[in-house]
């Protein structure tokens, strides 16, 4: 028998915490950009910041902090946006940030304001990094020469140099001390005072979309590794002559924007060639008038024109090495490693993304009451929670087999097996049906009304929708229909359904009823399944907690003791 791996409980509230965080960024972060508000990702920090803190207050377990940076890390990148290593990067940063901080002085105020402060003051080290990563070294030295020079255009006594920084690092200190405040007074608030339920379930799925080039594009192990030697080998050659670094870096450039579409993005975008423009004629100023040892105004363009080659190698570069970094394989492999979690968070997250945008109120109205409005976002966490729960808690069972190796058999004494242990059954069940030794159709069988009705049949009429070289009755369709309706089904406590295949995969037969069993529908299910429809059937339905058990191995016993000890009977198999 085998099973798949279970999400923990961990993972689960890391999941419903990055969601949330994930949401305000999606959400507020489009509209801190589209009105260029200053300081907005300041902001988007210190809503993440407040999250975690308060969320901190219900869930005190170790390690939920960079789980929830990582869980909305990866899902920053739905976004239509080419740029998403700086993002995920600041994200990942800032959540292990606070985590060490917390680490280190516990889930103090003081571990939380130190965390906060410095998880914030990240902003200012990324962005600085930012511009040297683009712009090299000779970045710093136009920096420090400006400051120079104005220092000496204001007739200022004293070394200026670090002064702006220094400045920009307290606001943002105090940016992130404010927010540890905030975090404070919401977890405390929500220890005194539980909010009722207001999560809004939204089944909306086209409310966030991945980039649909991510599903069609043909994604190549190979081209990973030749871009990242490209991008290494542009950057190489900027150290000899111009013709060299020039020509090759538009060849690289022209070769990429073939591949991908999202490479020339942000070459596209106004603001690009503005600081092109702007630190080529700085470059031009710095290196040929304010410098000891000043070039001539055609060698220091160039040294700006260097500059600016080396941003777009950076730039583009990153962008389609984000790109083949959705390849399906690389992420397969992180389900072999310490990090198999995370796939399986994802997928419970991007199901949560709808109805958790929905929750997020608009920035205004944040911004007049903060605490009582995230306050209201986060007391609704523990619901969220229960209801994962509740939904993880149903578990499925497969018995797989090949045709004709007694499924339908074995699933009649399960059945037998359960009901004789005060198991309520319900479903449906296909006997074959023969005669003269040939198969003519099949059956079903109202396991819990005892009904039974033709539901296969050999048959040349044309008018019936058919499977194979059987046609399917419309009278046994209805009646399996109406065996599995969950309404039906309330208080059983395991419905059953027989020979799941091509049928169902291709949504027909009884997909619509195994759908409405899984989102609406407490019970565990079985499903018999033919051996090679197995993996189809499971990645058709996202299976959370699954069990397979192939008849050829095991009979009706150890698959009813199986499915007694998963659903957390107290009985035993009595032997029949």
């Amino acid at each position: 028998m085998s099973s798949n791996y279970m999400l923990s409980e961990k993972w689960i509230k890391a999941s419903i915490i990055g969601t949330i965080w994930a949401a305000s960024e999606i959400v507020l972060g489009s509209f801190l950009h589209n009105l260029k508000v200053p300081f907005g990702g300041n902001v988007l920090t210190a809503i993440g910041l407040i999250i975690l803190i308060s969320v901190s207050y219900i869930w005190t377990e170790k390690g939920l902090f960079w789980r929830a940076g990582l869980i909305c890390a990866t899902m920053k990148t739905i976004s239509p946006s080419a740029v998403i290593f700086g993002p995920m990067i600041a994200i990942l940063s800032e959540a292990a940030l606070l985590e060490i901080s917390v680490r280190l002085f516990g889930k103090t105020i003081v571990g939380y304001m130190l965390g906060a402060m410095l998880a914030m003051s990240w902003n200012l080290f990324h962005r600085i990094m930012n511009y040297i990563i683009f712009y090299g070294l000779n970045i710093v030295q136009l920096y420090t020469d400006l400051i120079k020079f104005a220092q000496k255009q204001l007739n200022i006594h004293f070394d200026i140099v670090w002064l702006p920084i220094i400045i920009l690092f307290i606001i943002y200190c105090m940016l992130g001390l404010l927010s540890a405040i905030i975090g404070i007074k919401v977890g405390r608030r929500i220890l005194k005072q539980p909010a009722e339920n207001k999560f809004e379930n939204s089944k909306n799925g086209n409310a966030v979309k991945q980039n649909s080039d991510k599903s069609e594009f043909s994604y190549s192990l190979t081209w990973l590794f030749v871009n990242i030697s490209l991008m290494i080998g542009s950057l190489v050659l900027l150290n000899y002559s111009w013709i060299f670094w020039s020509t090759s870096i538009i060849a690289i450039v022209t070769i990429w924007s073939f591949r991908y579409k999202r490479a020339l993005r942000q070459l596209s975008k106004p603001k690009f060639w503005v600081f092109f423009v702007a630190i080529t004629m700085i470059t031009a100023f710095v290196f040929s008038k304010l410098q000891t040892d000043a070039k001539s105004l055609e060698q220091a363009i160039m040294i700006g024109i260097q500059m600016n080659f080396r941003a777009v190698v950076i730039i583009v570069g990153f962008s389609v090495l984000g790109t083949e970094l959705y390849n399906p394989k690389i992420r397969n492999f992180f389900i072999k490693t310490s990090f198999k979690q995370l796939p399986l968070a994802l997928e419970l997250s991007f199901e949560s993304l709808p109805s958790m945008i929905a929750n997020i109120p608009d920035l205004k109205t944040i911004i007049k009451n903060p605490v009582s409005v995230i306050y209201q976002i986060i007391s609704q966490v523990e619901y969220r929670l229960a209801e994962i729960k509740n939904k993880f808690s149903q578990k499925v069972f497969i018995i797989s087999g090949a045709i004709g190796q007694g499924k339908t058999a074995q699933i009649k004494k399960i059945v037998e097996a359960l009901e004789a242990n005060n198991t309520s059954v319900a479903g449906i069940y296909s006997p074959r049906v023969v005669e003269n030794d040939i198969t003519i159709g099949y059956d079903v069988v109202d396991i819990k009304g005892g009904s039974q009705m033709r539901f296969l049949r050999l048959s040349d009429d044309l008018s019936l929708n058919r499977i194979r070289k059987y046609c399917i009755l419309p009278e046994g369709l209805q009646l399996g229909k109406n065996a599995l309706l969950s309404s039906r089904n309330i208080n059983s406590k395991v419905v059953i359904i027989d020979e799941v295949g091509s049928l169902e995969i291709e949504n027909q037969g009884w997909a619509n009823s195994i759908n409405e069993l899984i989102h609406d529908s407490n019970s565990h299910i079985i499903l018999s399944v033919r051996d090679n429809f197995v993996d189809q059937v499971i990645q058709k339905w996202k299976f959370k907690e699954y069990y397979v058990c192939n008849v050829s191995e095991y009979n009706y016993l150890p698959i009813s003791e199986l499915i007694i000890d998963k659903i957390g009977l107290d009985h035993k198999i009595t032997i029949m």
